[in-house]
């Protein structure tokens, strides 16, 4: 008994080294991880603004996850009950993290003209663990199996619904570079230092806002720029269109002509290219393995991280 036990052990201890070994070479510029020292900036009760909105908030109502700070109400529909306030003390308001007419940021999914089906199935999907992260640690992924798994299947339709019915605008602005600004993490993305230091962009995509004020007051309106490496949408394109001489295969084939979607197959055009890194690195290592996503294996599978990160830069230089 005291062999096998320590057998066991062994095998557990080899089983969380390679857990440690395949989160460690997860990019850490898409997989934005708060450090252990974080501090968001205190409520010195000081209400803010936003441009072109007559709304004001202070930094604790800005950040009550049961609370949607709609800055602009003319942009949507009346939201349901569960997008603007969720249902305490388990179910966060959706457009707290995915804004109030669902744009999302960096950190999260962009929402708006999703299939209503797409939404309900990754809702169901996060709840039975057939979504995942490779870095669970991180906060949003986290919030949003802790929200599936409390949410109602009413809740769930009529957040899908909302979202659905909205239509998705350009957010992102691409800029090809060999230089980028130094940055640091600011919540769950990442923002310039400053305005005068840069260092080289490498393999990378530097996402961030153009407004970080703007979009720490959760200001669906916030935009961003997407700096990446010189030449890679150009490579994105190349694979997206042709598959790259079988290394994978054309994404218009299930995700429309205009890659804005097919029936219940999601649109990948205009989106955050950090959160489409995160989610094709997700579905290669096996953490979106819902039977919906299982063709997207053989797609991924012949891709490194350069081809990743080139195919991401394309599809966000897309109008949605």
């Amino acid at each position: 008994m005291k062999k096998f036990v320590l057998f066991l052990c062994f095998v557990v201890a080899l089983a969380l080294a390679a857990s440690a070994q395949n989160q460690s070479d997860l990019p850490a510029w898409a997989y934005v991880v708060r450090p252990a020292d974080y501090k968001g900036p205190a409520d010195d009760g000081s209400v803010h603004h936003v441009p072109n909105s007559k709304g004001g908030w202070t930094a604790t109502q800005l950040n009550d996850f049961f609370y949607v700070a709609d800055w602009h109400p003319e942009d949507h529909p009346p939201m349901p009950e569960i997008v603007a306030r969720g249902r305490k003390p388990e179910v966060y308001a959706c457009g707290v993290c995915h804004r109030a007419d669902g744009p999302g940021g960096p950190e999260n999914a962009a929402l708006a003209g999703l299939p209503q089906a797409y939404i309900v199935q990754q809702m169901a999907d996060f709840k039975s663990g057939a979504r995942r992260s490779a870095l669970p640690e991180r906060r949003p992924a986290h919030w949003m199996v802790a929200v599936a798994e409390a949410v109602n299947d009413a809740e769930v339709a009529a957040a899908a619904a909302y979202f659905s019915s909205l239509k998705p605008r350009k957010t992102i602005t691409i800029v090809e570079t060999d230089l980028v600004p130094k940055t640091h993490v600011v919540g769950w993305i990442l923002a310039p230092v400053n305005n005068q230091d840069k260092e080289p962009i490498g393999q990378r995509i530097i996402e961030t806002p153009k407004d970080v004020e703007q979009f720490e007051s959760r200001d669906a309106r916030s935009e961003f720029i997407a700096y990446v490496p010189t030449g890679s949408v150009a490579r994105g394109a190349a694979l997206a269109k042709t598959g790259g001489d079988g290394k994978t295969v054309q994404c218009n084939l299930c995700h429309g002509p205009d890659l804005t979607g097919l029936g219940a197959v999601p649109g990948i055009a205009g989106r955050s290219p950090s959160y489409i890194v995160r989610q094709l690195i997700d579905i290669q290592r096996g953490k979106r393995a819902s039977a919906a996503g299982l063709p997207m294996k053989g797609v991924v599978a012949n891709l490194n991280q350069d081809d990743i990160v080139s195919v991401a830069s394309y599809l966000a230089s897309l109008a949605p």
